[in-house]
């Protein structure tokens, strides 16, 4: 399937502009092969391409509307790292396993204070091309940890932190949910105030096994162990 982004209404059909010019410019793509587009909002349109100058259409065949996104959802908010790669690896690789959401914390520890999401949310839906999601997730502005715990919902809110000496429960526990957030720290990891910030706001901890695990690794983690429950 060639899927390719854009705006779907009614029965019009309209093709990302960066996504035309990929089409003409680098894939050198040819009039009437078939391609799809979908709008990201679980819509998908497919047809035969119309190529006109530098310009790209679709000659409508079929719209499929409302399909199905998975489930469980899955928000994960984690810490970016000061290598920015590294998370940029992590939002490419969790995309494709599903992730419904993505927020970037700034906590205490947090080294990269700014990150260029607009960058990030197009990586994110180059992975969802990818692996042919036909939602695509949310990706949030950067906020501070303080800001975020006002915002969750405690009952199905987790984090993943280091602190052996404090109470954590095994992932495998944790109660059956159609929606998950989970809080990945910072190299360092979180505080031990944000940590009893968290349990003060009944926010549960939780152990991704006995190894010690990178910010983007723990993450990739999360979002693999949610992918393994994924129903459409």
């Amino acid at each position: 399937m060639k899927l390719f982004y854009g705006h779907i209404e009614d029965n019009t059909v309209t093709i990302n502009d960066e996504e035309q010019q990929h089409i003409v410019k680098v894939l050198r793509m040819r009039n009437g092969e078939e391609i799809h587009v979908t709008d990201g909002n679980g819509n998908l349109a497919s047809g035969k391409l119309i190529l006109e100058g530098k310009k790209a259409s679709l000659d409508v065949s079929e719209i499929k509307t409302g399909i199905a996104d998975f489930n469980p959802k899955l928000h994960i908010a984690i810490a970016p790292t000061k290598n920015i790669d590294r998370i940029e690896f992590f939002v490419e690789k969790a995309v494709e396993m599903g992730v419904s959401e993505i927020t970037l914390l700034v906590t205490e520890k947090t080294e990269r204070k700014n990150t260029n999401i607009e960058k990030i949310r197009k990586q994110s839906i180059a992975a969802s091309k990818q692996s042919l999601r036909f939602h695509f997730p949310k990706i949030n502005d950067s906020v501070k940890f303080s800001d975020f715990i006002k915002v969750i919902n405690p009952e199905n809110t987790f984090v993943a932190h280091c602190h052996e000496n404090l109470e954590r429960i095994e992932l495998t526990k944790i109660p059956q949910s159609d929606q998950y957030t989970f809080l990945i720290g910072p190299e360092g990891d979180f505080s031990e105030k944000e940590i009893q910030y968290l349990a003060d706001h009944k926010v549960r901890a939780v152990s991704l096994g006995n190894q010690r695990l990178r910010t983007e690794t723990a993450g990739i983690f999360v979002a693999s162990w949610n992918y393994l429950h994924l129903t459409t």
